[in-house]
């Protein structure tokens, strides 16, 4: 019985894992985009590069995704900020802030950040173990 009962609670603990778990970012040779997108909506994804030039996607569903463009690409550091809504909800502390109308809730999607960086050397997006000093 004890055993039956172990399985159940290490089942259950994966579940809740699965279920909180957050988005993973991944690239390829010109892209970011991000795995483990169940909950999110509205994302909206910042990236600014070595030089200080942003760009910025949205996405009412699904993974924004960001892909390197022009003929210029500059290698470097290029820092990244996702920020989307969750499925969880709050109540709105503050009644000037539910909208109007038909339009007024009680209540508002929790948001969701994360940030982070990936490099660029030769025009195309790379691991920083891959970067090799000239």
């Amino acid at each position: 019985m004890s055993i039956r009962i172990s399985a159940i609670a290490v089942a259950a603990i994966l579940v809740a894992r699965v279920a909180g778990a957050e988005p993973v970012p991944l690239t390829n040779s010109n892209a970011l985009w991000f795995e483990n997108w169940t909950g999110l909506s509205n994302a909206t994804l910042v990236v600014s590069n070595p030089e200080g030039e942003i760009s910025r996607i949205e996405s009412a569903t699904g993974t924004p995704v960001f892909r390197l463009t022009g003929a210029r690409v500059p290698d470097g550091r290029w820092d990244y900020e996702l920020r989307a809504a969750t499925d969880e909800r709050r109540r709105i502390v503050n009644p000037i802030d539910n909208g109007r109308g038909e339009a007024a809730r009680d209540t508002v999607a929790v948001g969701y950040t994360m940030t982070g960086a990936f490099f660029v050397s030769g025009g195309v997006i790379v691991q920083p173990d891959d970067r090799v000093e000239e």
